[in-house]
């Protein structure tokens, strides 16, 4: 921030022009001269000062100090800095007086409403005029007031917009809404300017951005967010009671209020229907304020009567002191199994809870007992304030309660798929494919949800037939014992040991988050597991002494610290390999049970290339894939084993190649290391029959008649599948397309690139494959109004045709680089992600994927993210988000992505990869801020990986040299590569074209 002094305003026809006349909100650059001051310089004088010249453009102007003192504050923005107003220049005095009378106006009438907000309109009068002016000004009358109505109410309405939560709302008060009716003005009227002048701008011509062609169902979601850049075909707006996206209407139910009492969800009736006082939109204040004044007069505190309960016949199973029922009268209202019940919360505060009956009992105090399962509100997920207030998820959480505490019988429909679901995409009337009765006591519910992970899915069924379910049978409770037994080590048959003592027991395997560790296996483990007998000398650590700066000359020197982005010296180790020999357990004492916390495991070392005596270097050279054999042994908590692994002798295979591209997690040795003798030597012949199949090299190495190595080397068929018929939107020149085409999932058919010279790089990459060079919006537009071609006579795909829809809508709106973000440009980019979502509502393909920005998750906090998710669980998708690093997964750089992944209903949802690769700590802050909680993906690979960093060495130390001075455009690849990358990259798999 900095002060200027003798100023004037301009526009860039250097004419001397007034700012707060709205022509910086109709886009009208506005320039400004003078002295700059520093902040804390209190004296006007030029003085001192730096005398600058049209510094602008102006990108809003604002008031400040409405807390005592004589004068207000008045500001400019740029986009580089903020400029506090002193003294204006001679010319442009006229000017600043009549803004100084409106601004003082604005201060008096807020200063006086904050501490008087049942105040009327005569009580502001006589404050008005008896209120002394400032020096230069003349005295504020009635006359005044309503010639300055519309600056002050402006100025109140943004106050508004700037308070604490727990404040009230001036614009709201008696007084401000006499005013507003006395002197005829209109809220909200600058932003209204604002949309005029769109209106007034199609006459010229200018760069002209479509607007955003979106199905019914995603405009009903998205029109608050993108208004004036959606095409409402049928010209009628949403009738809305608020914006929806404003952080006051983002607010949960306080649950307290009057308001709130009345809410059904709260346990009230319901016939008031007004919003929570905390959630009142400044664009529908008024008129819930008039509202408010017939509420508070019909205000009735009704109490709830005591649940009413008796059983329905005779128990249907005695179990001990516990007798059974198949169902009981709650307030003459029967409930049986799987019926749906409200539940009166401690804390009046919070939402009537909602769940369904899984099975009754009255234990031996006379309690009548329920067992129940959860389900939360769209306002308990991620979703917020967004999700359908009528719509209920599942949830992984069940309780038994006593049946006093519930309420009443609810209503709760299942929402099933249709069968022609893939069909119904883009229809003009979503709302009426399932029509539900909004009675305040009928909801519906059609998917699961992971608090923790944020994943929607598919309502889990269970395994056991209805016959072979006990009386006290609970999904959740089954769901949540397998996932228990899943996550907890099981070991295998016992098995004899030469080491087997009374204290050590020996087995054949150890099971854990579904994988079986078998002897013989290989397996990745944590750094700390063990060491090795060659130790590498510390990494050199640049010094850098910091020097003394001259604070007044460099004032931002501070700032600078001594972390390089992108660095790379603290960076963990990847896993450890080995292979396991032994697992053994200690019993407990006194006991021949085993313990299951103090499993062992007994490994095997593998040496990495850069863990010999070579170092670094040698790791850099090698294949990230390659491991040397070695004798050396060690002993490793089971704790610390995070997954297995594959390692095979490399003479075994008829193809190196073919090998790696086969899947992850696979290793090969050539050698082994002695680390005692720092030498390379031939593999021993217990190491040379491991792995492999086939004949090899021709060499007769692996030959064994022992059954291990036959077993070892048949690895399970692959399943086959036809690949996805993919539409790839905003493709460029087709990365993510590439990815799926190397996972071997995707055929890319359609691509949609607006920039020829990147469609056509598409073409070379994907030679079959439509390319359409158009707007997006266009396409969708032709699409929905059933043509068949565009104008080039390229067949346009059609509902059903696509099977996967991937894309990375632009990010320039969200990405937290650009200072110009809520500009026409940048807006018009941002609402490309309803156009994206459509489609997704029209083709309804199997899979969905979109890519953006990190920033895409937090940006408006979170309503965008929120409002895709909101889309695609109202299409019936299955979805999540999360935010992944891609370094993590062997790209040279730090580059975080957001990623939202779906599934058509009775797909399976996928998870997010594991990182394949170490990366540097504070680029994998991964985690997700949505309103007051903390969300992650299902990544647990945080702290290592299976193989060491890709650098920018890595894939570019091969490349020729560029001289000073030189000019050919094409320079001859003569090298050969020197890293593993690299030689990835020239076998043709990662080859660019």
């Amino acid at each position: 921030q900095h002060k200027i002094t003798n100023f004037s305003v301009y526009d860039k026809n250097t004419h001397l022009c007034p700012f707060d006349t709205g022509l910086i909100e109709k886009n009208v650059f506005l320039y400004f001269s003078g002295v700059v001051k520093p902040i804390y310089d209190e004296n006007s004088s030029p003085e001192g000062g730096i005398r600058a010249c049209k510094m602008g453009p102006i990108n809003e102007w604002w008031t400040a100090g409405f807390d005592g003192g004589e004068n207000a504050l008045i500001g400019f923005s740029t986009a580089y800095a903020e400029y506090i107003l002193m003294s204006p220049s001679e010319a442009y005095k006229p000017y600043m007086d009549t803004m100084r009378e409106k601004i003082h106006m604005s201060k008096v009438v807020i200063e006086f409403m904050q501490n008087n907000q049942e105040a009327t309109y005569e009580d502001l009068l006589n404050k008005i005029q008896t209120t002394v002016p400032p020096t230069g000004l003349s005295s504020l009358t009635e006359d005044s007031l309503l010639r300055h109505a519309q600056f002050v109410l402006d100025q109140v309405q943004s106050y508004d917009e700037a308070a604490e939560e727990d404040e009230g709302l001036l614009i709201t008060t008696p007084c401000m809404r006499a005013l507003i009716k006395l002197a005829g003005v209109t809220l909200g009227k600058r932003r209204q300017m604002r949309k005029e002048l769109r209106k007034t701008k199609d006459k010229v011509k200018k760069p002209a951005f479509t607007m955003a062609t979106t199905t019914r169902l995603v405009t009903q979601i998205f029109d608050s967010l993108f208004q004036g850049e959606i095409d409402d075909k049928s010209g009628q707006g949403s009738k809305r009671r608020r914006c929806g996206i404003c952080e006051i209407c983002q607010q949960p139910d306080c649950g307290k209020c009057t308001a709130c009492k009345d809410m059904v969800k709260f346990g009230g009736s319901g016939k008031a229907k007004q919003a929570c006082i905390n959630r009142r939109c400044p664009n529908m204040a008024m008129k819930e304020a008039d509202e408010d004044d017939i509420l508070d007069d019909d205000d009735t505190d009704e109490k709830l009567e005591t649940t009413k309960l008796s059983w329905v016949g005779d128990p249907v199973l005695q179990d001990g002191k516990n007798s059974y029922y198949s169902a009981v009268l709650i307030n003459d209202e029967k409930v049986s199994f799987g019926d749906f019940i409200s539940i009166k919360p401690e804390d009046v505060a919070i939402p009537v809870y909602i769940a369904m009956v899984n099975y009754l009992w009255e234990n031996a105090s006379g309690n009548k007992m329920c067992h129940v399962q959860w389900l939360c509100r769209g306002s308990d997920t991620i979703l917020g304030e967004t999700g359908d207030p009528l719509e209920l998820f599942f949830v992984d959480d069940c309780e038994s309660i006593k049946l006093e505490s519930s309420l009443r019988k609810v209503k709760v429909l299942h929402k099933e798929t249709s069968p022609d679901w893939f069909m119904q995409g883009g229809i003009e009337h979503p709302e009426k494919d399932f029509p539900i009765e909004d009675d305040s006591n009928t909801f519906y519910y059609q998917k699961w949800y992971d608090p923790d992970l944020a994943r929607f899915e598919d309502i889990p069924t269970s395994d056991k037939p209805k016959d072979q379910r006990h009386h006290k049978f609970c999904l959740t409770c089954d769901r949540l014992d397998q996932l228990r037994k899943k996550e907890n080590p099981s070991l295998g048959p016992e098995i004899e040991s030469e080491d087997s003592s009374a204290t050590r027991t020996f087995y054949s395997s150890v099971g854990r988050d579904g994988f079986e560790y078998k002897v013989g296996d290989c397996c990745y483990m944590e750094p700390s597991a063990f060491g090795f007998n060659v130790k590498q000398p510390p990494a050199k650590k640049v010094k850098t002494e910091r020097k003394e700066v001259d604070e007044e000359l460099y004032p931002e020197g501070y700032r600078k610290g001594d972390y390089i982005k992108g660095s790379n010296e603290s960076v963990p180790e990847p896993f450890r390999v080995g292979r396991i020999l032994a697992i053994f357990c200690k019993k407990s004492s006194g006991s021949k049970i085993a313990n299951l916390g103090e499993i062992k495991v007994k490994v095997a070392k593998f040496y990495r290339p850069e863990d010999t005596h070579k170092g670094p270097s040698a790791g850099y050279h090698t294949d990230m894939n390659m491991l040397y054999w070695s004798d050396e042994e060690a002993t490793v908590d089971f704790k610390l084993v995070k997954g297995k692994c594959q390692v095979t002798y490399s003479e075994n295979l008829r193809s190196l190649e073919e090998y790696l591209c086969g899947g992850l997690d696979r290793f090969y040795f050539t050698e082994a290391y002695d680390s005692e003798t720092k030498m390379f030597e031939e593999p021993p012949r217990q190491a040379r029959v491991s792995g492999g199949k086939g004949k090899g090299k021709g060499k007769g190495k692996g030959k064994s008649s022992g059954p291990s190595a036959e077993e070892e080397t048949t690895e399970p068929k692959k399943p086959t599948y036809r690949r996805l018929r993919t539409l790839d939107v905003f493709a460029g020149c087709g990365g993510i397309s590439e990815g799926f085409h190397q996972a071997g999932i995707a055929e890319s058919c359609w691509a949609i690139e607006k920039e020829e010279p990147a469609g056509q790089a598409f073409r070379l990459n994907n030679p079959g494959c439509t390319v359409f060079t158009d707007d997006c919006n266009v396409l969708l537009k032709l699409v929905m109004e059933g043509e068949k071609q565009n104008e080039m006579g390229q067949k346009l795909p059609q509902k059903g045709d696509v099977e996967l829809l991937c894309g990375g809508p632009p990010c320039q709106g969200f990405s937290g680089m650009n200072r110009f973000n809520s500009r026409e440009y940048s807006r018009f980019k941002n609402s490309l992600i309803a156009s994206y979502l459509s489609y997704c509502d029209y083709y309804r393909p199997r899979f969905f994927l979109l890519e953006n920005v990190r920033n895409f998750v937090s940006f408006k906090r979170s309503m965008v993210l929120k409002l895709a998710l909101r889309c695609l669980t109202t299409m019936g998708y299955q979805c999540t988000f999360g935010v992944l690093q891609a370094g993590s997964y062997g790209v040279p750089q730090t580059r975080r992505r957001a990623i939202i992944l779906a599934a058509a209903p009775g797909e399976k949802l996928p998870f997010f990869p594991e990182p394949q690769h170490v990366f540097a700590p504070r680029a994998m802050q991964l985690s997700v801020q949505v309103d007051d909680k903390k969300f992650m993906s299902n990544i647990t690979r945080m702290e290592s990986a299976p193989f060491r960093t890709i650098t920018v060495r890595d894939t570019m130390s091969d490349l020729p040299e560029i001289r000073n001075g030189a000019k050919a455009e094409e320079i001859s690849y003569q090298g050969d590569p020197q890293s593993h990358f690299q030689r990835i990259r020239l076998s043709g798999h990662w080859a660019v074209k």
